[in-house]
């Protein structure tokens, strides 16, 4: 009882925010989706990204062994999908991408931080950047068959991860007035994420929910094996250990949509993906973080 209850703190404050933003569009209010998403992953993200990096008291050497296992554990379960939908014969271009990457951001960072406190944002942060990093180059690769390494280096998440592991690395800290001013922005990160999450699973439109609910459930299952694989490969710290797994084994992010329709893949299965995991995610969420914690 005491464990469930944990579990539901930890996991109601995600899906009410969420459920915030879905009310907020079917009640007919405006949500410029585009401008938040611009604001979030230009400013609060990478705020939030750098401070999390600089201040967190987690050794170097720990982040780096958290690094490579968030690379295995993405190598897994993209050969692990690729056999699956060739198997499969679903459109590489449609599905592939969308069933690596998770939605780390919008539930992974609020998640972590919540089950494990600032250490563990620590290290959610960590898996996020593998995986944005990992999302904007083979990612748009595998939707468009054109990435483009300026455009990662252009990305100021990515440049607030390289930063903030500097400071990290060195010791070095901002001034207090200059880290209390990148906090605050930081700190509207988690609910705007949380937020616009619900507002774009709200104007989705699916069809073909059947085969998205197998595929997330298949998701579910290779993710978590891969992330726990490499943990013990690893020999993470449980904490450490318990983030990779959560992490990785999160919905398919609302990004996999746009990069969709922007890149000319079929969107509407994507659509229906995101819809159907992220429903599936609030039972499986839980479960996982009562397996973990």
């Amino acid at each position: 009882m005491n464990l469930a209850l944990t579990v539901l703190n930890i996991t109601a404050p995600v899906f009410l925010l969420a459920a915030v933003g879905f009310a907020w569009v079917k009640m007919g209010f405006e949500y410029r989706v585009e401008f938040v998403t611009r604001l979030a992953m230009t400013l609060s993200v990478p705020c939030l990204i750098f401070v999390a990096l600089m201040k967190t008291e987690i050794d170097p050497e720990a982040l780096a062994t958290l690094t490579l296992a968030s690379l295995v554990a993405y190598t897994l379960v993209a050969i692990a999908f690729s056999v699956v939908v060739k198997v499969c014969k679903l459109d590489m271009q449609t599905f592939l991408a969308p069933l690596i990457f998770g939605n780390t951001g919008n539930l992974g960072l609020p998640l972590a931080l919540l089950a494990f406190g600032e250490v563990g944002l620590g290290y959610a942060v960590v898996v996020f950047a593998v995986m944005a990093i990992l999302s904007f180059t083979v990612g748009i690769w595998l939707v468009s068959g054109g990435g483009s390494l300026t455009k990662v280096v252009k990305e100021p998440l990515v440049a607030a991860t390289l930063l903030g592991a500097l400071f990290l690395w060195n010791g070095w800290q901002t001034p207090e007035f200059l880290t209390n001013a990148l906090e605050l922005i930081g700190q509207m990160a988690i609910p705007i994420m949380l937020i616009t999450l619900g507002v774009a699973v709200a104007r989705l439109e699916t069809k073909a929910m059947t085969q998205a609910v197998i595929l997330s459930v298949v998701k579910v299952g290779v993710c978590a094996g891969a992330a726990w694989w490499a943990a013990t490969w690893f020999g993470l710290s449980p904490v450490a250990a318990a983030v990779l797994i959560v992490q990785v084994s999160t919905p398919v992010a609302v990004t996999s949509y746009m990069l969709a329709e922007k890149y000319g893949a079929d969107a509407q299965p994507v659509a229906g993906l995101v819809v159907a995991s992220t429903v599936l995610s609030v039972i499986s969420l839980p479960l996982i973080l009562a397996f973990v914690i």
